[in-house]
């Protein structure tokens, strides 16, 4: 590789120790800068190309995660060299002796940035050696392959103990429940996250960890990982005495700065290298060590006696030197220990003076135990000044704060609390100055600036697209929590410009889902790739393959217009894995089967089908909210044999894996109970058998109460059907899940023939006008006119559409077709759910099975002969 500059001149060696992505950035920031008259070297001690560590996690659960950062291109400039641990540095002769498969080697440099990071800590506890860490891609791979190991042996989900309730510890364990394993953290402190949490929100963060099945063991500290006689780990032994059973043991009690070489190189007083009272190399505000052409960045640099492993700060470094190498004068402002959890479903930030140290701060505080929210604001004395925040549970006001930090707040510090229910948080106009991205350290004044064109990017053209933005500014590329900000303020900058924002589906569509829909029915358009080369947003959108975002939502338009089966007509490759199965696919690799059950009304006989097949392939049972009965643990193989049973007695899928209606739930209604007032049971049935199959950009479930007492909730639900004593009451927009919405009164006391025709205008009106993966209280809420609008498409045919909506529905019910009815009568269709394409009748020996409850599988002939 040349890495001579063209025009000649003496090129200066810029070494960099360490592989992760401080070196990275460091990399790419000179890039940015321009490398004439420079030559730069990488030295990366795994074999990997620098990766995304904050990203981690995913590597834990997905086969193929690719966790490369920033484009190859990068190395066409820069000598990456993979596989060399640098094992000393000589200060005066300015070199670094590496070592590698290939030998030692010694290169010289002239300017050495030392980014070598930190290695996992484990535990000083009797025993801890014999935990794993969480840390490196290898460290992942060996944990993946130990929790595989032991769960073959033992037949059973794996018993681990999570050591460590920060950030890294509720993750790690979130992933090993993902690979199938039980998981419990412990944590020394009376609280989890207590690094970054008061003791209220760290109890309702241990109130929704918890509820996503992750244990949590608080107030006393490990004292010893026991062993049996085998050395084979048994448990986590705390000082309290008490002893958490555990097969295996994963320490994420933290990081220490790899610092070895800074103390190998201090052993001589002359060289000046300095070790911070914590450890890592001393650095000052220009990120450079007490020795002329040395420089330390990321985790292994400590600024004000303090070693940070977060990304902002390690990115911020690696601009800082790279502007001083290029003459700049920039310098370190201090940590941003601003933190944000990467756990689903648990939403958790916190910024700033989070436990409210400054002298005489106020805290502004709305909890709300049963949901587990907690949300505090700390501000100045006089409420006006931001400080810092916390938020569990529902974390949306911390993308819009954070940016304020250290700012005047635009309004009451109560009124950015959105869980107190006070409705939507002021507007927040941010300073140019205000840093919206602190992981690439960006402001807002940037974002306007690479909006009305002047951007740093080559050319300054105006951004107009969320992608370009990105590329142009690096907002949002690390840990993307400022995209939602990110986007708004980007439209914002559009609107101001009079500029209408793209509503593009994704790269390859321009149009919105809706404007699609209508586009793919009124050209009659039947398949993914017509459809690409019909409306793909330019020459190689229409000639590719598209994206995850573009070809289930046409799978799903497809699926709305035509009620085709859904994987016929190449149609299959367009779905996810549940449709693509026509089961939903378990933790371990299983499947469920879901019967319908309309109304929950269900006969004794059929329920002995279903018990007599749950027995037959030892399946899990269980009774789900929806008023049905769900069956666990079937192999893809089985699937078609046990469906055939159910199918032969009467039953038909329940459509549990489809973005499709799910269950019509209801009350016993007037048939049984004392104050029902019209027949719910009867009216469930109807409208389950009416919808059932129907293809919707998300789920959908309905509800029917027989009476004002509510016993179906049918106002948590899409569509909710409430009798009175006139007729029926029906309201819309109702969801659960993650941002619960009561549904709203859409119209009252109608009769069946109207409650009807009703649902079909709303759910056809939805069905073509929604978004990707938006429920109907979201869509409902971003219409123009909100539930006045809907009232005047639903109830007063204000757009003139309401027999087409009407027809449209009614063709879906005359097409409809039983997905399970239909793949068993194909022998073609059967062919998916071979488990190997030469052996269509083996078992995949893969799947461990597991007694769940009490409910015990039946052993095999082969198990019960002891052969394979």
């Amino acid at each position: 590789m040349n890495l001579q500059p063209e025009n000649g001149r003496q090129s200066r060696r810029v070494v960099v120790v360490g592989g992760g992505p401080a070196a990275h950035r460091f990399a790419e920031a000179m890039h940015a800068r321009g490398l004439d008259g420079w030559t730069l070297t990488v030295l990366a001690e795994e074999l990997h190309a620098p990766y995304d560590r904050v990203a981690l996690s995913r590597a834990l659960t997905e086969t193929d995660a690719d966790l490369t950062l920033g484009s190859p291109a990068l190395w066409d400039g820069v000598e990456l060299v993979s596989g060399a641990r640098a094992v000393k540095i000589n200060p005066a002769a300015r070199t670094v002796t590496t070592t590698s498969a290939q030998g030692d080697c010694t290169l010289t440099y002239d300017e050495l940035v030392l980014a070598t990071g930190s290695d996992a800590a484990r535990p000083p506890i009797p025993g801890s050696e014999n935990s794993h860490v969480y840390r490196t891609l290898e460290d992942i791979r060996i944990l993946k392959s130990e929790v595989a190991r032991l769960a073959a042996a033992l037949g059973r989900p794996v018993k681990t103990a999570v050591i460590g309730g920060g950030l890294l510890g509720l993750e790690a364990a979130a992933g090993l429940m993902k690979l199938g394993a039980d998981a419990t953290v412990i944590n020394g402190s009376g609280w989890l996250m207590n690094a970054q949490l008061d003791e209220g929100s760290g109890q309702a963060l241990g109130r929704l960890a918890a509820a996503k099945g992750i244990r949590a063991t608080t107030g006393s500290y490990p004292e010893a990982i026991e062993m049996d006689d085998a050395g084979q780990v048994t448990g986590v032994r705390l000082a309290s005495g008490a002893v958490v059973a555990a097969e295996l043991v994963v320490s994420a009690v933290g990081v220490r700065p790899r610092d070895e070489l800074a103390r190998d190189a201090r052993g001589n007083a002359a060289h000046g290298l300095t070790l911070g009272p914590r450890g890592g190399v001393e650095i000052d505000a220009a990120c450079a060590t007490g020795v002329p052409g040395i420089w330390a960045i990321g985790e292994v640099a400590s600024f004000g006696g303090a070693c940070m492993g977060l990304v902002a700060p390690a990115n911020t470094m690696a601009e800082i030197v790279a502007d001083r190498l290029h003459g700049g004068t920039a310098t370190f402002p201090g940590f941003d220990t601003a933190t944000k959890l990467k756990l689903s479903g648990v939403d958790v930030a916190s910024f700033g003076d989070a436990f409210a140290q400054t002298q005489d701060s106020l805290e502004v505080v709305y909890a709300d135990p049963a949901r587990g929210v907690y949300q505090k604001i700390v501000t100045s004395p006089d409420a006006k000044t931001l400080l810092g925040g916390i938020f569990v549970g529902d974390a949306t006001p911390y993308t819009s704060l954070r940016p304020l930090l250290g700012r005047e707040l635009p309004a009451e510090p109560g009124a950015f609390l959105s869980a107190a229910g006070g409705g939507e948080a002021p507007g927040v106009e941010l300073p140019d100055d205000a840093i919206l991205c602190s992981c690439n350290n960006v402001s807002a004044g940037s974002i306007r600036d690479a909006v009305n064109g002047c951007g740093s990017c080559d050319g300054a053209e105006p951004v107009r697209d969320l992608p370009g933005l990105k590329a142009c500014t690096r907002a949002g590329t690390q840990c993307g929590s400022c995209v939602p900000l990110l986007k708004k303020l980007m439209e914002a900058e559009l609107a101001k410009s009079g500029i209408a924002v793209s509503k593009a589906l994704c790269e390859h569509f321009a149009m919105t889902r809706a404007e699609l829909f209508e586009a793919v029915g009124a050209l009659e358009l039947r398949s993914f790739p017509a459809i690409l080369a019909r409306f793909g947003a330019d020459e190689t959108a229409r000639t590719g393959r598209g994206c995850d975002i573009c070809k289930p939502t046409v799978a799903s338009i497809l699926a709305s217009q035509h009620s085709e089966y859904v994987l016929d007509a190449g149609r299959g490759t367009l779905q996810d894995t549940n449709d693509r199965a026509l089961a939903n696919m378990q933790k371990d690799g299983s499947y469920s089967v879901v019967p319908r059950i309309p109304g929950g009304e269900i006969t004794p006989e059929k329920l002995a089908v279903i018990a007599a097949v749950a027995q037959q392939y030892g399946l899990y049972t269980k009774i789900t909210g929806g008023q049905r009965i769900d069956l666990f643990g079937a192999r893809l193989e089985q699937l078609p044999a046990i469906w055939k049973v159910l199918i032969d007695a009467g039953m038909e899928s329940g459509q549990a894996y489809g973005k499709s209606l799910r269950t019509v739930k209801s009350c016993v209604g007037s048939t049984w109970c004392r104050f029902g007032v019209q027949d719910s049971v009867g009216m469930a049935i109807a409208l389950e058998l009416r919808y059932r199959g129907l293809r919707s950009p998300h789920k959908i479930k309905l509800g029917v109460s027989g009476c004002a007492r509510e016993c179906a909730e049918a106002r948590g639900k899409d569509v909710g059907v409430i009798a009175t004593a006139d007729g029926w009451n029906l309201y819309v927009g109702g969801n659960g899940g993650a941002t619960p919405a009561h549904a709203q009164l859409l119209a009252k006391d109608l009769d069946d023939a109207t409650l009807i025709s009703y649902i079909d205008r709303y759910l056809m009106y939805y069905i073509r006008t929604a978004d990707r993966l938006q429920r109907t209280a979201r869509w409902q809420e971003e219409l123009d006119g909100g539930l006045a609008h809907v009232v005047d498409v639903v109830v007063n045919d204000s757009l003139g559409i309401a027999a087409d909506l009407e027809a449209a529905m009614a063709l879906h019910v005359e097409n409809y077709e039983d997905e399970w009815a239909a793949t068993l009568a194909d022998p073609e269709r059967l062919r998916r759910f071979r488990p190997f394409i030469n052996a269509p009748d083996a078992a995949d020996d893969g799947i461990t099975f597991v007694p769940e409850r009490g409910q015990i599988r039946p052993a095999t002939e082969q198990e019960k002969a002891g052969t394979p």
